[in-house]
């Protein structure tokens, strides 16, 4: 596995901002940077690929899929992804923020939680154009010669451009669940004290207190939208983790208990077997028996 820290200041197209934009492959990049994105890669930013005309398939962590004419595939940081060979001659356009740059813009936008777990969304035709025209125009504003253009412009585009993702990310899959927004909301900012401490706090109760929420109610939430136990959640987030290390870098299952936060090797592999299905040694074998194939 291929990680990405500091590759997006290598294509960066703005003075201020971390951001890049490619409209069709116009943008070449350095062949330091193609040898890292041709391969399995830990994401460092936000990626989002819009397929303007064509067809794709990309792998992200363990799932492979398909996307189509105006669909979009979409990557955020610690995820692995894998963009599968292509025609570079397809219409589409790919685009690439960090952190930084999110904290700049004057909206919040849910869907970047990934709350139903999810890495393609589907616009309408209307919204289709829109999009297009807007990432047309993102393209336009970063690479007009002369003077570059303030970063305020810039992110104003990229927050409606941003907008427009949230709304039809909702749109599409919340009334596939059936969601109320303020259980929602608590999902979300689950899922995401889960993500900012994974391998440090596995206590379901501190994180229920931290939301201010009985572990009861947390227990209700979770359940509703996640279908597990938050206990479970955390488990399954921990156990893809380490299938990510696994695949994707050599490390001892030791080193990988310490590394997501258990204090007992033995306890984790017990847990990683019953999660899994296999133990780690078995899992590592079919690895190797796949990259052989």
């Amino acid at each position: 596995m291929e990680e990405t820290t500091g590759l997006l200041e290598k294509i960066r197209q703005h003075d201020k901002l971390s951001i890049a934009l490619n409209e069709n492959c116009t943008i070449l990049l350095p062949e330091d940077v193609m040898r890292v994105l041709r391969k399995p890669h830990r994401l460092s930013f936000y990626y989002f690929q819009y397929m303007e005309k064509g067809t794709a398939t990309f792998k992200t962590d363990l799932n492979e899929f398909t996307i189509n004419t105006g669909e979009l595939v979409f990557g955020f940081p610690n995820q692995i992804f894998t963009k599968l060979p292509y025609d570079i001659n397809m219409r589409q356009y790919a685009l690439s923020f960090d952190e930084q740059t999110l904290t700049q813009l004057p909206g919040a936008y849910p869907f970047l939680v990934n709350p139903f777990n999810v890495n393609t969304m589907t616009f309408d035709p209307a919204t289709q154009q829109r999009v297009k025209n807007l990432l047309s125009g993102l393209f336009q504003l970063l690479h007009t010669s002369g003077k570059q253009k303030k970063a305020e412009v810039i992110l104003a585009h990229l927050h409606t451009l941003l907008t427009e993702f949230n709304t039809a990310y909702f749109e599409q899959y919340q009334s596939q669940h059936g969601t109320t927004g303020s259980k929602l909301s608590k999902y979300i900012a689950f899922k995401l004290a889960v993500e900012t401490q994974l391998t440090e706090q596995h206590d379901v109760q501190s994180i229920a207190d931290q939301l201010a929420l009985t572990s009861s109610t947390l227990y209700a939430i979770v359940k509703e939208f996640g279908g597990v136990s938050p206990k479970e959640w955390i488990i399954n987030r921990l156990m893809m983790e380490a299938q990510r290390k696994l695949q994707y870098s050599d490390i001892s299952v030791k080193e990988l208990a310490y590394e997501l936060g258990f204090s007992d090797p033995g306890y984790f592999s017990r847990l990683f077997k019953k999660s899994i299905g296999k133990s780690v040694s078995q899992y590592l074998a079919e690895l190797k028996d796949l990259s052989h194939n």
